[in-house]
């Protein structure tokens, strides 16, 4: 799982759901927002799981209590922070990566359980693009996990067909465990309001 949540810009978005198809990460999660900007996609999207949720503590539930997740490891050079080519998994992993200018944030780090982060060489640049950087960490845990190679044909790929759309281009679906929620908030108000004084004799 990847986690995508205040991106500065906003095309970066569209890169990582392509990564994400490439490298077999099972949903994109979506925090915030619903809508995304499909640039640099390449169609890619309608191959991608989208998942979303109103805030991070929401995510972070949703995650760990029905979707299986293990752990949440924040992308980001801070102390605390592994090499992410030791692999410090656990079977279901989620990842968040950080703003391109300032990182993660408080708010982020707070629902992660550990950080990695991409050791560097040259003496060009002080960080990577965040599409970058996460192309690199989803690469890392499919190896990790033994994905099989997508078979290949000529120069390039196999694509699988596409999905069928259920909502506009660039807007994902509500989650349906939100969907349920709110239904059965909106049966318990109707229940309740139907409720009167419970005699019956319509006085109020």
């Amino acid at each position: 799982y990847f986690l995508v949540h205040n991106i500065a810009k906003k095309h970066n978005v569209g890169t990582i759901a392509r990564c994400a198809t490439a490298f077999g990460v099972r949903s994109v999660v979506l925090i915030g927002a619903k809508s995304y900007n499909t640039f640099g996609c390449k169609g890619s999207s309608n191959h991608v799981d989208f998942v979303h949720y109103p805030t991070l503590s929401d995510a972070r539930v949703g995650l760990m209590e029905r979707m299986g997740v293990t752990k949440i490891l924040g992308v980001e050079i801070c102390d605390g922070a592994v090499p992410i080519e030791t692999h410090p998994f656990a079977q279901n992993t989620a990842f968040i990566a950080g703003n391109e200018g300032d990182g993660l944030t408080k708010q982020q780090k707070a629902i992660c359980d550990g950080f990695v982060y991409i050791r560097q060489h040259g003496v060009g640049t002080a960080s990577l693009n965040v599409a970058v950087a996460s192309a690199l960490v989803m690469h890392h845990f499919a190896l990790w996990a033994g994905y099989r190679e997508r078979a290949r044909e000529g120069e390039k790929y196999v694509v699988g067909e596409r999905k069928m759309r259920t909502s506009k281009r660039g807007v994902i679906g509500d989650d349906p465990d939100e969907v349920r929620r709110r239904r059965a908030a909106a049966r318990e108000a109707a229940a309740r309001d139907g409720d009167g004084d419970g005699d019956g004799d319509g006085d109020g």
